[in-house]
């Protein structure tokens, strides 16, 4: 877990020093047993000048335009505690499959082992999944981070910001939008510089709770309670 973390910090350490707004932390020393990144200093007293949400917001745009020729990762790594499937999906294959056989159907199978999702769901999501490349629009694959919520950037004494805690691929860069509206969301000033930078394409709104199936899957097999439900509401919805 923490060397697939340590490559994936390294891939966002690459592309981000080539755009200079985003910072990545240095990893110091990484085993598998522990993993040892550079200090980031607290965020600034309120007041402080500058907007570090709107540096984030442009700054991942600028990570996004990062492509490759497929959707995936070299290796598979982890979504909070729990494997997270990178088998390569050629661009010209289209983002839905990808996002249908290495982030939903895995999720959905150890759901079916874990008892995680209401009765129903399963065939609903199924239905999902052979529908998602007509829902989803063509882009070419963004590298990502792919655990982007409130809890893994900060601001650092000087107005910087910081990205940490990550779960690499090349993916569909809405995928990492909506999961930014997770969690308590983030600024409007984050999505108005993104959105400078790199317009989201209509429909996105319609389209975070379709993205956001498979964060919530994850939070359902980890912690089970009402996600579940969540999750078997939007398959419903979309089926």
């Amino acid at each position: 877990m923490f060397e697939a973390e340590a490559d994936g910090l390294a891939a966002l350490a690459n592309a981000a020093d080539v755009d200079g707004i985003l910072l990545v932390p240095e990893v110091i020393s990484v085993g598998p047993n522990h993993l040892a990144l550079e200090w980031i200093g607290g965020r600034p007293d309120a007041g402080v000048p500058g907007d570090a949400s709107e540096r984030l917001g442009r700054g991942l745009a600028r990570l996004h335009r990062h492509s490759s020729d497929s959707f995936g990762w070299h290796v598979d790594n982890w979504i909070g505690s729990l494997p997270q499937h990178n088998g390569r999906v050629g661009a010209e294959e289209g983002a839905g499959v990808f996002f249908a056989e290495q982030r939903l159907m895995p999720q959905l199978e150890l759901a079916a082992l874990r008892g995680s999702l209401p009765p129903g769901t399963a065939n609903a999501l199924e239905k999902v999944c052979s529908r998602l490349g007509e829902l989803i629009p063509n882009e070419p694959p963004a590298l990502v981070h792919g655990d982007l919520w409130n809890g893994n950037w900060t601001e650092d004494g000087k107005g910087n910001p910081w990205i940490y805690d990550c779960a690499v691929s090349y993916n569909h860069r809405e995928s990492e939008l909506a999961f930014t509206r997770l969690f308590g969301g983030f600024p409007p000033s984050f999505y108005a510089a993104y959105d400078e930078e790199w317009p989201r394409a209509n429909g996105f709104e319609a389209r975070v709770e379709l993205w956001n199936l498979y964060p919530l899957l994850v939070h359902a097999n980890l912690f089970g309670g009402s996600y579940g439900a969540q999750v078997a509401r939007i398959a419903h919805r979309w089926a």
